[in-house]
């Protein structure tokens, strides 16, 4: 064979080296190229920001009564007269209610309130619910007594239970978050104890009770982990309807104090004039649904991302 036909040699040191890993995104980077977190997430972290600057951007006190300044219509220049005997000219970008109050204001503080309520709600829910769901899931005799008492809470629409638990103890703050909270204490549950009833029977976990391993070090090190993920998504889900169902309590009148600035309080006061000054209702209702929205496209983008069921995208 002539020289050109020749097998040509390749160094050993080239086949026995071996090729680098491929490269894993991390959790976080995975997150942020979800375009629905990114999306959700933008939106409601200017959500936040802009309920934060409230007391810049507003300029003016959400409780003012102004009567001489009553149901004017958006874009509207003129001067704001306190009670107080303050008078300075002012904008009113979203007009103002029938009692002269600046519906800017009010609703920039009322993505305050709502904002707090949903994300003390998620809090609440997901922490009882976890506590709730880990005992069901893992003690065996604990599990049917505390799910039939969560099916019995379940049983109850939350929405009743919100008006009774408020009608009771009177439309405190607080008061509004226990009540919201509560009916989503069994979802929670029910999710984690799902979790734990599948992680219980792994090898890691039968071995590490076998070994004697405490109970608490086996909840938080072995079964807890697993169930971070759902917890997160359905916390956003919380969330969103915990900001929904104070809107609908504020609006039905059994929910915060109506002189409270909330988008459910300023919607309840401006529907009877709702053909005149639609803008009463139109603005508040505007944030209120951006921000539901918001909330639940990034829940769902987390699910995409954290859920293997349904992430698809390769590490």
């Amino acid at each position: 064979m002539t020289d050109s036909l020749a097998t040509p040699m390749i160094p050993v040191e080239a086949v026995a080296e071996p090729l680098p890993p491929p490269r894993r995104r991390s959790l976080f980077k995975r997150i942020l190229a979800d375009w629905s977190v990114r999306a959700g997430g933008g939106v409601l972290l200017l959500l936040v920001l802009v309920s934060l600057a409230a007391p810049w951007l507003g300029t003016i006190d959400p409780t003012a009564i102004d009567p001489g300044s009553g149901n004017l219509m958006p874009g509207t220049r003129g001067e704001f007269n306190s009670l107080a005997g303050d008078t300075f000219e002012h904008l009113f970008v979203m007009g103002t209610d029938s009692l002269g109050r600046d519906i800017w204001s009010r609703t920039l503080y009322g993505a305050r309130v709502s904002l707090t309520v949903g994300v003390a709600v998620a809090a609440l829910a997901v922490v009882f619910g976890m506590l709730i769901g880990l005992l069901g899931g893992y003690f065996r005799r604990l599990d049917s007594a505390i799910m039939r008492l969560m099916d019995g809470v379940m049983a109850i629409p939350g929405i009743l239970f919100a008006i009774s638990l408020v009608a009771l103890f009177g439309g405190k703050l607080l008061t509004v978050v226990v009540a919201i909270a509560v009916p989503e204490i069994p979802r929670v549950a029910r999710l984690v104890r799902s979790v734990v009833l599948t992680v219980r029977e792994e090898p890691y976990v039968e071995a590490a009770i076998a070994l004697d391993t405490p109970t608490w070090k086996i909840l938080v090190r072995h079964i807890l982990p697993n169930a971070i993920a759902p917890l997160i998504i359905q916390a956003t889900y919380v969330c969103a309807s915990a900001i929904l169902v104070e809107a609908i309590l504020s609006f039905l009148g059994v929910g915060l104090p109506a002189d409270m600035a909330t988008w459910g309080n300023i919607m309840a006061e401006g529907r009877a004039q709702f053909n005149q000054f639609p803008h009463n209702v139109l603005f508040p209702g505007i944030f209120l649904a951006l921000t539901v929205l918001a909330v639940n496209i990034l829940g769902d983008g987390l699910r995409d991302t954290l859920d293997p069921k349904f992430n698809k995208r390769g590490g």
